[in-house]
């Protein structure tokens, strides 16, 4: 209902029930009771399952700390073992890698040596074959020239047969046979000798000899020469057979 105040200003007045008010309470009791009401009020059922799981991880917290470092430790310890293995695999790889080198080393020195070797050979026989081709070169140079030489050392022999080299021509002739001798000329050719058709030349037989196993030098009719083991000229010989 509306109540009319003076001056024309209505004012809502609400009408009271047949029930009498509430009694008056101190703003305080109120405030007290208000509290404790709240205070009574049953929490959810959801807040109080959470609080026991978080009181019961509360409770398990240092098990799983425990477990954590036992779980590191296993982690430490695995990492270690797998560290282990590849220092190991490295190990190995390297050994083999160090084999592998140490093959090589000895395969190339392998070659080297028979390289140097063969080398060595091919350098002995070139020698051997120089030396030989520079003492035949000089063999050759003196028989040019002690070839022609020959026919006069025959003569000289004539003449001393004769007796007939004596005063200058003997000092002469002595000295010229040092010369070739001092030369390599070697002079060859006696009576007695075992006849060697390499080295002597035979114009006749003379027969049989009693005295000779073997076919043999009777007379000498001009000496032989030779360089080294070079046939200058052939003896020319009379020989004789054994009986």
């Amino acid at each position: 209902m509306t109540k009319r105040r003076p001056g024309g200003a209505e004012e809502a007045v609400e009408e009271t029930t047949s029930k009498a008010p509430p009694p008056e309470t101190d703003p305080e009791t109120e405030a007290g009771e208000e509290s404790t009401e709240g205070s009574e009020v049953d929490a959810p059922e959801g807040d109080a399952s959470d609080s026991d799981d978080a009181a019961e991880a509360g409770s398990d917290e240092p098990d799983s700390a425990e477990d954590a470092e036992v779980a590191e430790d296993e982690a430490d310890e695995a990492d270690d073992e797998e560290d282990d293995e590849e220092d190991v695999i490295e190990d190995d790889s390297e050994v083999d890698f160090m084999g592998d080198a140490a093959d090589e080393v000895d395969k190339r020195v392998a070659e080297l040596t028979t390289d140097l070797q063969r080398l060595q050979a091919e350098y002995v026989n070139y020698k051997r074959r120089v030396d030989r081709d520079r003492e035949l070169v000089s063999q050759n140079a003196t028989y040019k020239v002690l070839t022609p030489i020959v026919e006069v050392l025959d003569t000289i022999d004539r003449a001393r047969e004769h007796g007939e080299v004596d005063g200058g021509f003997k000092a002469v002739a002595d000295q010229l046979e040092k010369i070739v001798t001092n030369l390599g000329l070697k002079k060859f050719g006696e009576p007695g000798d075992v006849f060697d058709p390499n080295r002597h030349e035979a114009l006749s037989h003379m027969g049989t000899d009693p005295e000779v196993e073997e076919t043999s030098v009777k007379l000498v009719a001009k000496a032989g020469y030779m360089i080294g083991d070079r046939v200058v000229r052939a003896a020319q010989v009379l020989v004789v057979d054994p009986e």
